[in-house]
């Protein structure tokens, strides 16, 4: 395939982002994939050439993020998706900020019980598998509101490349090939009706994977717009697959979905300005009250501080959990006291019990009393040589979303429904917990945790970044970001730094494989923390304006994700 072909001069700058160590400080630093006008960085090589296709046509940034999000419905259907929904956090070349809210909605005949059992226990799995588990989906809406406000292309020929790549196909790696063969047992369970684009065969790594019936549906959104796909065909499609299902999303919720223009959420760090997502998603909150904590201590990356940091780091994590659980949902059936949550002072009233010698024990944290009350998911960095620059998380929520596929229509339903508040105090499938603030109630959006983030220092862009990972996605932003103004990285290394995570609940610091050495484990031990090692945590994708005006892409070497710059 050409356009496939076409990226094995990329080959090189991914296998350099592999083979560096990932301690918490490298001896010598790592330079990731430099360029001098514009950059995409994606969860897909793929998905990160057709956006730096559209740059190179006079597309803007808007256009890029736009054609490569349909991209990523195609080469990484695991996260990417038009069945799912998300947010877009911009940042135009005057200066103007911009957050679209394109988070799928509770349908109308969603309620509060409807994942109990008649004794009020949680129905296992109901809210992360099948029909029910899905929310309205609000990435086509999402897509075509930020196209209307700030596209500059013909809209049909961003979602060309998508459809050339459905039709067309792609070459499966080892990695994705596994995948597929993972899902196949979940799809032919919960989809009404065998998809077998995707389990018609064992995958090996070399085959080709075409979706005849998701590059028909395209064509639909490419033809139509909006309509191609909450209308027409697409939309039976949909409510045929949910009557066949025992699902709830009818034709109403469709045409009645409306992804929403939010006010961003900005604060400040020492010199810089963040430009982040406020609710429904937690997780610019939960940045911006991280920094605005750390910014009152000094913190080192060097071996014999290490453990100070990670201890403040998992300190904070534990109170601003804490505080989503009881005060973050939707704005717009939720009164979330943002204000409040970032005064400075509340932040400090905070933090009055930390002992930088000890360890907090989760149950004796609780959510703050405010001074004043009135893992699946993929995300990409975009920046032009205008000047503009867009950031954007999207998720279907658990890897390959409700694992039903739309029959007819190719694409896969997300599983969103799980993050909402299904009963007081029950974990998530993250194992955050929720409250009453997140209940579920129709047309609500269901609280997140996507970080998609803008800095600016000094007036210019400085950086663009976010990741996928559940609840883990605000702190791997908040790490990454610390990584570069505090210790001094550049982007591709401190993208490639290992991760620690800590929540609320439950009381434990999770790291990745190789974190964690000898000294460190035994200094956070006499704190009083207790571990457990995991997989990888995120896979950031990120940009680094240099002091020269190029741009440094940090593409996370945990996946296939790719830099691609000119």
């Amino acid at each position: 395939m050409k356009l496939f072909r076409s990226l094995q001069h990329l080959i090189p700058f991914v296998l350099i982002a592999l083979a560096f160590s990932c301690s918490p400080k490298t001896e010598e630093p790592v330079v990731g994939l430099i360029a001098e006008k514009a950059m995409v960085v994606s969860a897909h090589p793929l998905a990160s050439e057709v956006g730096s296709t559209i740059l190179k046509n006079g597309g803007n940034a808007v256009d890029a993020a736009i054609a490569v999000h349909f991209a990523l419905a195609v080469v990484y259907p695991e996260a990417g998706n038009i069945g799912g929904g998300g947010f877009f956090v911009i940042r135009d070349k005057d200066a103007n900020y911009h957050s679209l809210d394109f988070r799928e909605r509770g349908p109308l005949k969603s309620h509060q019980d409807m994942y109990l059992d008649e004794t009020g226990e949680v129905i296992e799995r109901k809210s992360t598998k099948g029909h029910l588990a899905s929310g309205v989906p609000g990435a086509v809406d999402g897509m075509v509101k930020a196209y209307d406000k700030l596209g500059s292309l013909p809209w049909e020929d961003l979602l060309q490349p998508a459809i050339d790549l459905a039709e067309k196909g792609f070459v499966l790696s080892p990695d994705e090939a596994a995948k597929f063969n993972r899902a196949v047992e979940n799809f032919q369970t919960y989809s009404s009706i065998d998809p077998v684009q995707f389990t018609g065969k064992a995958w090996e790594a070399g085959d080709t994977l075409i979706q005849n019936q998701l590059a028909e549906t395209l064509k639909r959104i490419r033809d139509d717009k909006r309509e191609g796909f909450y209308g027409g065909a697409t939309a039976d499609f949909i409510v045929a697959e949910m009557e066949r299902g025992g699902g709830i999303i009818s034709l109403e919720d469709l045409e009645s979905y409306e992804s929403t223009w939010r006010e961003p959420l900005i604060g400040n760090y020492k010199d810089y300005k963040i430009i982040t997502m406020g609710p429904p998603s937690s997780g610019g909150l939960i940045i911006l009250q991280m920094l605005g904590t750390m910014e009152d201590y000094a913190v080192s990356n060097k071996k014999e501080s290490y453990a100070d940091y990670i201890h403040l780091k998992t300190e904070m994590e534990r109170r601003v959990y804490a505080d989503r659980a009881a005060y973050m949902a939707d704005t717009d059936y939720y009164p979330v006291p943002v204000a409040d949550l970032l005064n400075k002072d509340y932040l400090k009233e905070r933090f009055l019990t930390f002992d930088p010698e000890k360890a907090t024990a989760s149950a004796s944290i609780k959510e703050g009393k405010l001074l004043s009350m009135s893992e699946e998911t993929t995300h990409f960095s975009v920046v032009d040589e205008m000047g503009n620059a867009v950031s954007c998380t999207t998720t279907l929520n658990g890897g390959m979303g409700s694992s039903v596929v739309v029959d007819g229509a190719g694409f896969i339903l997300n599983n969103e429904m799980d993050d909402f508040s299904i009963k007081p105090g029950h974990p998530n499938m993250f194992g955050v917990l929720g409250g009453e603030a997140n209940k579920i109630e129709p047309g609500k959006r269901m609280l997140s945790s996507m970080t998609p983030t803008i800095i600016e220092k000094d007036g210019e862009l400085f950086m663009v970044v976010g990741t996928p990972g559940g609840s883990t996605i605000p702190t791997s932003v908040f790490q990454v970001i610390v990584n570069v103004i505090e210790f001094g990285m550049g982007m591709q290394e401190a993208v490639n730094q290992k991760r620690f995570h800590s929540q609320w609940q439950p009381e434990v610091i999770s790291y990745e494989k190789g974190a964690m050495d000898e000294s460190l484990e035994s200094a956070l031990t006499a704190k009083g923390h207790v571990f457990a090692e995991r997989g990888g945590i995120g896979r950031v994708d990120a940009i680094l304006k240099l002091p020269d005006g190029r741009l440094e892409g940090g593409a996370d070497p945990r996946g296939m994700d790719t830099a691609v710059g000119f």
